[in-house]
């Protein structure tokens, strides 16, 4: 176990360091994204569809505009404040620390603020990632996808790093609240994603095997978490997104909802066991 975190630590750290203004990985065609397996077997089709909720279904350019205000206009360093808020998520699951998402991203904000020797107190930084936050608007894609997915059998639900107050108040406010049948959060493990544990709360509640769900979120080290554990995985090629190359390759690669929806039609059920 201590190796397994080691190593998910290493990917993570070096994730984090990534700068999200890298252009993101193109999406492939739709012979490529249906199935990332070297011998070319279709995947099987899954039971259950995992979300991550923030960047993967809801659009963050209003946090962006917050944060940039924050910081003194500095738009262009929300990506360093995203990357350090998830990196001291794992730095508090290793140490066996807890504090909710808004409290570490509060935190890292103002670490980035002080790095950039700009002045800013709790209250503020608070106030500049809480609010907008909790009002984030949903990818254009989103509900259309994830309504089709529904209506084609697959059971929907999210796990999320933000605590459950925050995920219900973003999906109440996003009009995503009657979409997902379950929200999952980290909350009560007080572990953060890429533990292996979150991802494996949500297997034992739903009584499924790994193979029986597919994890789809916009972060490579998302998709590490989940492939680590046995799931199946979907990266959505969000702008400024890409894969971590260090990393096994997700089963699909598409560019948006809609895509993934295209390819999952393509699948066979999963073979009874």
């Amino acid at each position: 176990m201590k190796r397994t975190l080691f190593t998910i630590a290493l990917t993570f750290c070096a994730l984090a360091l990534t700068s999200n203004t890298t252009r993101a990985q193109d999406a492939p065609t739709d012979k490529s994204s249906s199935t990332a397996n070297e011998s070319g077997a279709e995947m099987p089709r899954p039971k259950v569809i995992i979300f991550d909720v923030n960047e993967t279904l809801l659009d963050l350019s209003p946090l962006k505009t917050s944060v940039g205000k924050a910081l003194g206009g500095r738009e262009d360093l929300l990506p360093l404040w995203f990357s350090t808020m998830l990196h001291y998520s794992l730095v508090e699951t290793l140490t066996d620390n807890y504090h909710h998402f808004g409290e570490i991203g509060t935190a890292a904000l103002m670490m980035v603020a002080k790095t950039q020797g700009i002045d800013l107190d709790y209250d503020t930084a608070k106030a500049a990632i809480v609010t907008p936050l909790r009002s984030l608007p949903p990818h254009a894609d989103v509900v259309v996808g994830i309504t089709s997915l529904s209506k084609s059998g697959y059971k929907i639900v999210s796990l999320t790093n933000s605590s459950a107050a925050g995920v219900e108040t973003q999906f109440n406010n996003a009009g995503l609240t009657e979409l997902f049948e379950k929200r999952y959060t980290v909350e009560s493990l007080k572990k953060y994603k890429p533990h292996p544990d979150t991802y494996r709360m949500v297997l034992k509640d739903l009584g499924v095997r790994p193979e029986e769900v597919l994890m789809v979120a916009a972060h490579a080290w998302d998709i590490a978490g989940a492939t680590n554990v046995g799931l199946q995985t979907a990266f959505v090629a969000r702008p400024g997104k890409t894969l971590y190359p260090n990393a096994p390759r997700p089963d699909y690669v598409v560019k948006d909802l809609s895509e993934l929806v295209q390819v999952l039609q393509k699948t066979k059920p999963v073979a009874a066991k």
